[in-house]
C-alpha cells in the first residue's frame, strides 16, 4: 500500500500532546479527522515522537497509508490547511517507501527550548521565565557529560511502554542571543519527558545546586527520583527529525 509523509508544524498550546488520548483533542487526532473528511475514509496517522501537552512543533513528521483515488499531494496539503485550526500547519507531504516508518526510520532528532529572565509579554507564551541568571559555562560542561552515557532512566517519565531506556545524544548546547537563553539537544531518539527532565536538571546546575559529580550520580542511579524537576512543556519545541535520504519514491 503506498505510504505518505507528512511534514507539519504546530503551537502545542490548545493539545493534550501529539497522541490521541481520552482527556482533550491531541494533534494526531486533529490530523486523523481532517484526513477523514478530505479523503471520505479513515486514515490512521503515526507520528515521529509523542509531544507532551503544551509543547510544540516546527517540524514534526508523521505517515498514513493510502491505497483509494489518486491525489494531489500539493493539493491535498492546500485542503487540509484550509480545513486545519489555525495552530496546524502541513508544509508538505511526499511518497516514501511502504517500509518507512516515521517514527522507527528516524535517524535523529532535536529540541530546542527556551528560557529568559525577563518578563516579556510577547515571550511569555513560549519561553520559561526564570529569576536568577543561570550560569552556562557550568551547564555546557554538564552537557558534554551528558553525551558520555546511553542510559537515561533518570530522566524518563516511569512506566512507559519503550523496550530500553538507552539513547544516543549527539549535541547538547546552551546559548544566550539577547534575552534568551537557547537550549539546543539533538539524539537518535528521546524518551518521554526526557528533554524537559534534563532542562530542570540542567538549570539546577546553573543556579550552583547541581555539579559535574552530582550529575554523574543521577544518570548513574537510573532512578527519576533523583533527578530535577521536569521544566514546562510550553517552551519546548521539536524542531527537526531527520531520516535517510533513499526513503522518497
Amino acid at each position: 500500500m503506498p505510504r505518505f509523509f507528512i511534514t507539519l508544524a504546530y503551537n502545542g498550546k490548545n493539545y493534550v500532546g501529539w497522541q490521541i488520548q481520552p482527556n482533550g483533542m491531541s494533534v494526531q487526532q486533529a490530523l486523523q479527522e481532517a484526513l477523514a473528511v478530505i479523503l471520505r475514509q479513515e486514515v490512521a496517522v503515526i507520528g515521529a515522537g509523542r509531544t507532551d501537552a503544551g509543547v510544540h512543533a516546527r517540524e514534526m513528521v508523521a505517515h498514513f497509508d493510502w491505497e483509494g483515488d489518486a491525489f494531489s499531494c500539493g493539493d491535498l496539503v492546500y485542503k487540509l490547511n484550509n480545513f486545519l485550526p489555525k495552530d496546524i500547519s502541513l508544509s508538505a507531504i511526499r511518497q516514501v517507501r511502504p517500509d518507512v516508518h516515521a517514527r522507527f526510520s528516524a535517524i535523529s532528532r532535536t529540541y530546542k527550548y527556551y528560557v529568559t529572565t525577563v518578563k516579556d509579554p510577547f515571550l511569555h507564551e513560549h519561553t520559561y521565565r526564570l529569576f536568577f541568571q543561570p550560569d552556562l559555562e557550568v551547564m555546557n560542561a554538564l552537557c558534554d557529560v551528558l553525551k558520555e552515557y546511553n542510559d537515561f532512566t533518570s530522566f524518563s517519565k516511569l512506566h512507559t511502554d519503550v523496550k530500553t531506556n538507552n539513547c544516543r545524544i549527539e549535541y547538547a548546547r546552551w546559548e544566550k542571543k539577547g534575552d534568551l537563553y537557547e537550549f539546543t539537544i539533538r539524539a537518535d531518539r528521546f524518551l518521554r519527558n526526557m528533554v524537559r527532565a534534563i532542562v530542570g536538571t540542567l538549570l539546577e546546575a546553573g543556579r550552583g545546586r547541581l555539579d559535574e559529580r552530582g550529575l554523574r550520580g543521577i544518570i548513574e542511579a537510573k532512578n527519576r527520583g533523583v533527578a530535577g524537576d521536569s521544566a514546562p512543556g510550553h517552551a519546548l519545541f521539536l524542531e527537526k527529525v531527520i531520516y535517510p535520504n533513499d526513503i522518497w519514491m
